[in-house]
């Protein structure tokens, strides 16, 4: 065995803790099919585990990349060669890109991501003995072109059809065992009938015996086949329920800024009614609805035991479902003005929440809790009229049944005084006139269900709807390099429902390494600039250039990647002073050298050694349990922490004390060499790490140049006011 071959040992293979081998076998892949992609792009909002990429969320990522792939279990000698090359997952937990096979010479061709591209030649033994027995095929989707016309009207697959779809050879599993079921429901009846007519009259006890023991093994594969459906569609209901949860959420965190709603609580109130969505696809839902046609399979059978027995049951049907025909626009104008309020109610509580400090500062805690009470009260009529038309339609279907079970026997009795029917065909219709009217009764039941899960949806195709920073199939341009050139070409920026410009016209340039301060009156339009700088936003007019490059061509995910944000506002999340500092880490992780540096940098270091905890410390909540000061210490950090090229400071020292500010412009001075700074600021005290200060007014730049020449102009009242 060669030195290469050792390398497929399980006992001696050295088990990576840095290089994710799943991410490099896909670029791999990508490559070799001529799709270039980036690390970055491949795995931007992906749920990595430990920073790395997992056969479960693979196929997610090859979507990234124009590719399909699908995970399958198999020998190594029996996977398929059309499909090369293909990704090998072997133990202990590490992956290689298989490129041939051959096996009569008992070799086989890989390529081993820490090789780099280079195919190795090894033995087949050697690499089954490490095979896992799962690989991944991945082959590129076909792109079309303009030059390819649509025929007819190309329609996009639905999110959530779409989804529901995939499992359809489940469905298809659900209604042919529903077929039979039914086809079930008709033996006892007819077990009943022949007892009745034949066995007893004759006192054929061992023709009872036969029929008993025939319906007894219709029973046992009645119950099978019951448990077999229920399990189908729970496992549909399940999948579906997986990849519809991850879509939405990956469509949240995705959102354009400007396509965000306007109330996070209201916002969060529509996420939330994705449980309606859910739950109505379960088991009775579905079950229901499958069971609906074969109530003309048992009207037909009543027909044959006496057709005048199948009136009362064809009028019963017709009344339920005229009725909740008619329940049907009550109905949905009822659910869409409860989603409605709920959604506004949950909007008052989660802005209370998140300002309950403020709420209580200001004594506001009594119009608060007006505006709650008035919307709950409004919710609770609302729900109660909707509750009594909901079920008034399952009422009317309870008391449609009962009455044509009374009728059938009333129509039935006459029958049989007249000689055309027997008592075993009175009680076999009986049965099958209940059996006939449970599916109408069902499928009336839901129809409160189906308005709210329909409400639901419409909501939440309008959240998929809305535009998101990386389109599926938008290629973007890889550098993993910066030099920190920043451009504004005639940018504009106008909010989302907003009236007036908040930038005009921008036209600046900052060279490589240039320290820049931003100055100007409070809503001037400062903070805007950064986030037009950061992707957040794109200009309503004009561009905004990197090293030359139109920002709307970077990888959103690699673009902030090279900026490092200090917001004026910050946000920390509930967890580890380490699991803030390094919440962007992606698939190359942090390591401790870069995360004890940034935390120098920023002046977390006395916190960090004098706490037990140290970098694991809690920080709770939107870190309540730090000082405003070490919140924006902890934003430096994570600014800090990736090493970017530019530096967008926002008011970075506002909370901190006079000692905390110098410490930090010390560090920042010494790590800032040969970095882009751009700092808002409106403390002179740290205009000493600038050389040239631009000055913002109304959306427009009224001044620019030299910090000193800038700064005695505005002590003299040289520069004016934005026309």
């Amino acid at each position: 065995m060669t030195q290469q071959e050792v390398l497929y040992s399980p006992q001696e293979a050295p088990r990576s803790t840095v290089r994710d081998e799943l991410l490099e076998c896909l670029q791999t892949i990508a490559l070799a099919h001529d799709h270039a992609v980036t690390p970055d792009s491949l795995t931007a909002g992906l749920p990595l585990e430990e920073g790395r990429l997992t056969p479960g969320v693979f196929p997610r990522a090859a979507a990234r990349a124009s590719m399909t792939a699908r995970i399958v279990k198999s020998r190594l000698v029996q996977l398929n060669p059309a499909l090369f090359p293909a990704v090998l997952l072997l133990e202990p937990g590490r992956a290689c890109v298989l490129v041939a096979l051959d096996i009569k010479a008992r070799r086989a061709q890989v390529i081993f991501p820490e090789l780099g591209d280079a195919v190795t030649e090894v033995d087949l033994d050697g690499l089954t003995e490490s095979f896992s027995g799962q690989a991944i095929y991945v082959r590129p989707r076909f792109r079309f072109d303009a030059r390819g016309p649509e025929v007819g009207k190309q329609r996009a697959r639905h999110w959530f059809w779409g989804v529901i779809r995939e499992n359809r050879r489940l469905y298809r599993d659900v209604v042919a065992g529903s077929v039979v079921i039914n086809l079930f429901a008709v033996a006892m009846p007819l077990f009943v009938l022949n007892v009745y007519d034949r066995v007893v009259p004759n006192h054929a006890t061992e023709t009872l015996w036969v029929l008993a023991a025939g319906i007894f093994v219709v029973l046992c594969f009645d119950l099978a086949l019951r448990l077999m459906r229920s399990a189908f569609v729970d496992l549909a209901a399940s999948r579906a329920d997986v990849k519809l949860s991850s879509r939405i959420m990956a469509q949240v965190l995705g959102l354009r800024m400007e396509a965000k709603p306007a109330s996070t609580g209201s916002f969060a109130s529509t996420l939330q009614s994705f449980e309606s969505v859910r739950s109505f696809i379960g088991s009775a839902t579905v079950v229901a609805l499958v069971d609906l046609p074969f109530v003309i399979l048992f009207v037909g059978v009543i027909a044959l035991i006496g057709a005048p027995l199948a009136l009362p049951v064809i009028i019963g049907i017709v009344v339920v479902l005229l009725y909740a025909l008619a329940a049907q626009g009550k109905l949905h104008e009822l659910s869409e003005t409860t989603w409605r309020v709920s959604a506004q109610r949950n909007a008052t509580l989660v802005e209370s929440l998140s300002s309950l400090e403020t709420v209580k500062t200001l004594r506001a805690e009594s119009r608060i809790q007006s505006s709650w009470e008035k919307a709950t009260a409004f919710l609770s009529r609302t729900s109660a009229q909707l509750r009594l038309v909901s079920t008034s339609v399952s009422n009317l279907a309870m008391w449609a049944q009962h009455t044509v079970a009374v009728c059938v026997i009333l129509v039935g009795v006459y029958l049989i005084i007249d000689g055309n029917l027997t008592q075993g065909g009175l009680i076999a219709a009986y049965m099958l006139s209940s059996r006939a009217m449970a599916p109408v009764s069902q499928a009336a039941a839901l129809l409160a269900q189906y308005h709210q899960s329909s409400t639901a949806l419409q909501s939440l195709d309008g959240v998929m709807q809305r535009p998101v920073e990386r389109p599926e199939g938008k290629s973007f341009i890889t550098r993993p390099v910066i030099h920190g050139e920043i451009r504004f070409d005639k940018a504009s920026l106008r909010y989302p429902e907003e009236e007036r410009d908040a930038l005009r016209d921008i036209s600046l340039k900052i060279e490589p390494g240039e320290k820049v301060a931003l100055l100007g009156r409070v809503g001037c339009g400062k903070t805007s600039l950064n986030k037009l700088l950061l992707g957040l936003y794109a200009p309503t007019a004009g561009a905004v250039l990197i090293d030359g490059v139109d920002l709307r061509q970077f990888d959103p995910i690699q673009l902030r990647r090279h900026i490092g944000y200090v917001p004026q506002d910050v946000s920390l999340f509930f967890g580890s002073l380490r699991d803030n500092i390094v919440a962007g880490g992606g698939s190359d992780g942090v390591d401790d050298e870069s995360l004890l540096r940034a935390i120098k940098l920023s002046g977390l270091e006395s916190l960090v050694n004098g706490h037990p905890h140290g970098v694991d410390l809690q920080v709770g909540e939107r870190g309540q349990m730090l000082s405003g000061g070490q919140r924006q210490a902890v934003a430096i950090a994570r600014a800090l922490v990736h090493d970017p090229q530019i530096l967008l400071l926002d008011e970075p020292t506002s909370s901190m004390d006079h000692a905390s500010e110098e410490a930090f412009k010390a560090s920042l001075k010494q790590y800032g060499e040969g970095k882009t700074l751009v700092v808002v600021t409106h403390r002179t005290s740290l205009l000493s790490l600038v050389d040239r200060i631009i000055v913002i007014d109304a959306g427009k730049v009224v001044a620019d140049g030299p910090r000193d020449k800038v700064v005695e102009a505005l002590r003299k009242g040289q520069i004016g006011r934005a026309s």
